[in-house]
């Protein structure tokens, strides 16, 4: 019997943590939407809060902070493409559920999969198999029934996310300037970029930078949301990408929607249709195909 590699027992729990970790982001700021808390504001403290805790991590361990200027452009498009991807799934919260929004996002693995053939890095037929399915899982979850309305503006905006999120992904795994960045110091740049341009549309707005982000709980779910989603979730997928690649890494966040979908469920009470269920066993079944056949 076949044994894993180093890097796939370190690349592929990565990958599960990622998209479990990233498929948190309705638990804690769904609720702070509905108390009335500007998206920009929401993602300004997420992000500020996850530079602040990370660069204390980076000056505990005594990392050096230090950049060439070339590495510092990559790591500025990095963060911009972050930004974006978070931007555009919290703006899609308001159109659509916020399982079926975060779920749409996972057609990033098809976008990631199709950059990377362009690069001439064409996956094995196992991975290409588990896109398809993953794909056609994702699809039948996003058909719609009588218990929910799918806003054209709410799909477009998910699907927009996933784009920038699979360049995100492809640049991380393909481009060799930031290739000896820790996966830290690149997830505390990243989010730096973010909470420069929340803050600057804060400026721009007229709303307050704390407006509705009023008790305890508000701030428990913003330091949940720098936490879980934003720390965690980016660290985890620069290990998984740099570990088993940009597709297979990807693949893995089918974990994503089934998170988001089970947080709708459970939490806001949102509808778990047929569709759904289908669409998790056959991306589940998908995911445990691919890691069985690409051990090594």
């Amino acid at each position: 019997m076949k044994t894993l590699s180093k890097n796939a027992i370190i690349g592929y729990p990565a990958g599960i943590i990622t998209g479990i970790t990233y498929g948190l982001n309705p638990l804690f700021a769904v609720p702070l939407m509905r108390e009335g808390a500007p998206i920009e504001s929401i993602l300004f403290f997420r992000y500020a809060i996850a530079v602040v805790l990370l660069g204390a991590f980076l000056v505990l361990r005594k990392q050096s902070f230090k950049v060439s200027w070339k590495q510092a452009g990559v790591l500025l498009v990095l963060g911009l493409l972050y930004t974006a991807s978070s931007l555009t799934l919290f703006e899609a919260y308001q159109y659509i559920a916020s399982g079926l929004a975060t779920t749409i996002v996972f057609l990033y693995p098809v976008l990631v999969a199709i950059i990377m053939v362009f690069l001439k890095v064409v996956p094995s037929w196992p991975v290409w198999l588990s896109i398809v399915l993953t794909f056609f899982g994702v699809f039948i979850m996003t058909q719609s029934d009588s218990s929910q309305t799918l806003h054209p503006m709410g799909l477009l905006l998910s699907f927009m996310s996933a784009l920038v999120y699979a360049l995100f992904i492809v640049i991380i795994n393909r481009s060799k300037v930031i290739a000896n960045i820790s996966n830290s110091l690149l997830t505390f740049y990243a989010l730096s970029v973010g909470t420069v341009v929340f803050l600057a549309k804060i400026a721009m707005s007229d709303a307050g930078v704390t407006t509705g982000l009023t008790g305890h709980m508000a701030w428990l779910n913003l330091v949940g949301l720098a936490l879980l989603p934003t720390i965690v979730s980016t660290a985890s997928l620069a290990i998984a990408t740099r570990n088993i690649g940009a597709t297979k890494a990807s693949v893995l966040g089918v974990f994503e929607p089934v998170t988001a979908i089970l947080v709708g469920t459970v939490v806001f009470g949102e509808a778990l249709t047929t569709n759904i269920v289908v669409g998790i066993v056959i991306s589940i079944v998908a995911i445990t195909f691919m890691i069985a056949m690409t051990k090594r």
